[in-house]
């Protein structure tokens, strides 16, 4: 009995996770227009495109931070390029790595 009760309250309104999905640069830019129109609520645009508000709320926050019209986050090109250079330092702190390791290989050699 006290099984049952709890399977019945996992299931008590938690929605099943929905699938990531990857949209285009054009979709979200269209989305943001949509918003931006004023007529329709972002809640109402993420209902009537089958968005989650969350995301509609981040694209049109990340294209006003692109545009200059908000400065509390990082650009598109900003966070483009910290990746890049993430990706670079990652890389660059493995060279080193290696290089650490055959230093130590060939000292050792050498004795």
């Amino acid at each position: 009995m006290l099984l049952g009760r709890m399977f019945i309250m996992e299931g008590m309104g938690k929605k099943p996770r929905r699938p990531r999905r990857a949209f285009t640069p054009e979709f979200k830019a269209e989305i943001v227009e949509v918003c931006r129109r004023g007529d329709r609520t972002v809640a109402q645009v993420a209902r009537d495109f089958d968005l989650t508000e969350t995301a509609v709320r981040e694209w049109v926050k990340q294209a006003d931070l692109d545009v200059g019209a908000r400065s509390d986050g990082l650009t598109s090109d900003e966070r483009d390029e910290l990746a890049r250079l993430r990706r670079e330092n990652r890389r660059l702190r493995e060279d080193v790595d290696i290089l650490k390791r055959a230093t130590a290989f060939f000292a050792k050699e050498t004795r």
